[in-house]
């Protein structure tokens, strides 16, 4: 079963998604809605695609402005529980202490003014990695914690730009956590050397998106805090980028 079935990851997230922050780190699945909404300015606001989206704190966000917003994820548990929000409101989940021991905590949409439009939001199980003709004419796609999660980013990356509007926006934030639990070293798009110089994922992306999209301002760092329990937190620092299709 994959991790992000289990009980535990479904509580750490909606917990990253609408509980407390931590540290003075603000929530991130908002901050990225707020970026995405920057680079927006000015522009179409009738379709958003959020791939990744988690437990749909980001898609909410984005459905305040947005008419419609799409949002899809591989896992089960998650959309399940981001329906739940849309249809009920509000949902349960434990947040552990230590070991057994913990709380029962809610996260909630309208503590966090996300109930009134909720209902532009859809979400579905897909691949991200596998969309088809169906997922098309968006005036922006949202990537958040996603590139480095697919067993081949270089292929979404090359395929993107199909589902944008032309000069719609691709908004992709990450920490390019390297895994080969998700990615074969072999469909890294950067983290090594090439040609005896050190070869990013940035480095990587712009390559692959050149043909499509032009970068639209520099990228910026979010970092983020996800609770695992009351004494251990992780503390991740993701680069977000915009760029919209030429």
């Amino acid at each position: 079963m994959s991790v992000y079935e289990t009980d535990e990851l479904l509580g750490q997230y909606l917990a990253f998604h609408y509980g407390d922050s931590h540290f003075g780190v603000g929530n991130y699945p908002a901050r990225c809605a707020t970026a995405c909404l920057e680079v927006m300015a000015g522009r179409d606001k009738h379709r958003a695609l959020d791939l990744g989206c988690a437990v749909g704190r980001t898609s909410f966000e984005l459905a305040r402005i947005f008419d419609e917003v799409v949002a899809l994820d591989l896992s089960q548990r998650f959309i399940d529980a981001a329906n739940t929000l849309k249809t009920q409101g509000q949902m349960d989940y434990f947040l552990r202490a230590q070991g057994d021991l913990g709380e029962t905590a809610v996260a909630s949409l309208e503590g966090h003014n996300l109930a009134k439009h909720a209902h532009r939001a859809t979400f579905e199980v897909a691949d991200a990695c596998n969309l088809g003709p169906a997922y098309h004419g968006f005036d922006l796609v949202f990537a958040g914690n996603l590139i480095d999660r697919l067993q081949d980013p270089g292929a979404f990356l090359s395929g993107v730009h199909q589902l944008l509007n032309d000069r719609g926006v691709l908004v992709i934030s990450s920490p390019y956590t390297l895994l080969e639990d998700f990615t074969p070293r072999t469909k890294w798009i950067g983290g090594f050397q090439r040609n005896g110089q050190p070869f990013t994922v940035l480095d990587g992306m712009k390559e692959i998106l050149a043909p499509h999209f032009e970068l639209m301002r520099d990228p910026v760092d979010v970092p983020f805090v996800i609770r695992e329990t009351a004494r251990k937190y992780q503390h991740t620092i993701a680069e977000l980028t915009a760029w919209q299709r030429k």
